[in-house]
Protein backbone atom coordinates (compact mmCIF):
# COMPACT_ATOMS: atom_id res chain seq x y z
CA UNK A 1 0.00 0.00 0.00
CA UNK A 2 1.38 3.35 -1.10
CA UNK A 3 0.57 6.57 0.81
CA UNK A 4 1.05 9.48 -0.40
CA UNK A 5 0.74 12.85 1.49
CA UNK A 6 0.71 16.25 -0.28
CA UNK A 7 1.99 19.64 1.59
CA UNK A 8 -1.56 22.01 2.21
CA UNK A 9 0.71 23.79 4.78
CA UNK A 10 0.99 27.09 3.07
CA UNK A 11 1.84 30.19 5.11
CA UNK A 12 -0.49 33.01 4.47
CA UNK A 13 -0.26 36.42 5.85
CA UNK A 14 -3.68 36.97 7.78
CA UNK A 15 -4.79 40.56 8.16
CA UNK A 16 -2.31 43.29 7.38
CA UNK A 17 0.94 43.28 8.75
CA UNK A 18 2.39 45.67 11.08
CA UNK A 19 5.16 47.84 10.26
CA UNK A 20 6.76 49.25 7.28
CA UNK A 21 7.97 46.80 4.68
CA UNK A 22 11.59 46.39 4.56
CA UNK A 23 14.10 44.11 2.27
CA UNK A 24 16.39 41.17 3.20
CA UNK A 25 18.18 38.84 1.43
CA UNK A 26 18.22 35.17 2.06
CA UNK A 27 20.59 33.02 0.25
CA UNK A 28 21.02 36.44 -1.88
CA UNK A 29 17.88 36.47 -2.85
CA UNK A 30 15.87 39.61 -1.82
CA UNK A 31 12.57 39.13 0.86
CA UNK A 32 10.28 41.28 1.22
CA UNK A 33 9.36 41.36 4.68
CA UNK A 34 7.76 43.62 7.45
CA UNK A 35 9.28 45.58 10.33
CA UNK A 36 6.74 42.99 12.42
CA UNK A 37 8.10 40.17 11.04
CA UNK A 38 11.22 37.51 12.72
CA UNK A 39 12.98 35.92 10.26
CA UNK A 40 11.24 32.91 9.98
CA UNK A 41 7.75 34.78 9.09
CA UNK A 42 9.45 36.52 6.45
CA UNK A 43 10.68 33.21 5.39
CA UNK A 44 7.37 31.64 5.61
CA UNK A 45 5.51 33.86 4.02
CA UNK A 46 7.81 34.03 0.97
CA UNK A 47 7.50 30.74 0.46
CA UNK A 48 10.79 29.68 1.53
CA UNK A 49 10.22 26.28 3.79
CA UNK A 50 14.07 25.04 4.78
CA UNK A 51 15.78 27.31 6.86
CA UNK A 52 18.80 25.02 7.88
CA UNK A 53 20.54 21.24 6.88
CA UNK A 54 22.03 19.26 9.48
CA UNK A 55 25.84 18.29 9.13
CA UNK A 56 25.89 14.38 8.85
CA UNK A 57 22.82 13.67 7.07
CA UNK A 58 21.86 16.70 5.05
CA UNK A 59 18.32 16.48 6.89
CA UNK A 60 16.62 19.80 5.62
CA UNK A 61 14.75 21.92 8.67
CA UNK A 62 12.55 24.73 8.22
CA UNK A 63 11.50 24.81 11.55
CA UNK A 64 9.54 23.10 14.49
CA UNK A 65 8.60 24.94 17.59
CA UNK A 66 8.60 28.31 16.41
CA UNK A 67 9.49 29.84 20.21
CA UNK A 68 13.08 29.15 20.76
CA UNK A 69 13.29 25.59 22.25
CA UNK A 70 14.58 24.23 19.74
CA UNK A 71 17.32 24.43 16.60
CA UNK A 72 15.54 23.78 13.85
CA UNK A 73 15.37 27.35 12.41
CA UNK A 74 18.73 27.93 13.45
CA UNK A 75 20.14 30.62 10.28
CA UNK A 76 23.46 32.50 9.49
CA UNK A 77 22.66 36.21 9.96
CA UNK A 78 25.28 38.94 8.50
CA UNK A 79 28.07 36.35 9.53
CA UNK A 80 26.88 35.09 12.77
CA UNK A 81 25.96 31.46 12.98
CA UNK A 82 22.80 29.58 15.22
CA UNK A 83 20.35 32.86 14.77
CA UNK A 84 17.04 31.38 15.94
CA UNK A 85 15.22 33.04 12.91
CA UNK A 86 12.20 32.44 14.73
CA UNK A 87 13.47 34.89 17.43
CA UNK A 88 15.20 37.25 15.32
CA UNK A 89 13.50 40.38 14.05
CA UNK A 90 14.02 41.34 10.63
CA UNK A 91 15.85 44.53 9.81
CA UNK A 92 16.20 46.22 6.30
CA UNK A 93 19.33 45.05 4.67
CA UNK A 94 20.04 41.73 6.89
CA UNK A 95 21.96 38.93 4.89
CA UNK A 96 20.09 35.82 5.97
CA UNK A 97 22.31 32.41 4.94
CA UNK A 98 20.88 29.18 5.35
CA UNK A 99 23.07 26.83 8.11
CA UNK A 100 24.49 24.16 6.87
CA UNK A 101 25.61 21.64 10.62
CA UNK A 102 26.44 23.64 13.50
CA UNK A 103 26.97 27.01 12.09
CA UNK A 104 30.56 26.98 10.85
CA UNK A 105 31.01 29.50 8.47
CA UNK A 106 32.76 29.41 5.30
CA UNK A 107 34.96 32.34 4.75
CA UNK A 108 34.04 34.42 1.62
CA UNK A 109 36.74 34.50 -0.59
CA UNK A 110 37.26 37.93 -2.21
CA UNK A 111 39.42 39.93 -4.69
Amino acid sequence: MVIEQQNRHSAARIGEPAGAPVSLSFEGQTVVAYESDTIATALLAAGVRVFTMTEIAGDRRGGFCFVGRCADCLVVVDGQANQRACLTPVRAGMDVRMQRGHGAVEPEVGP
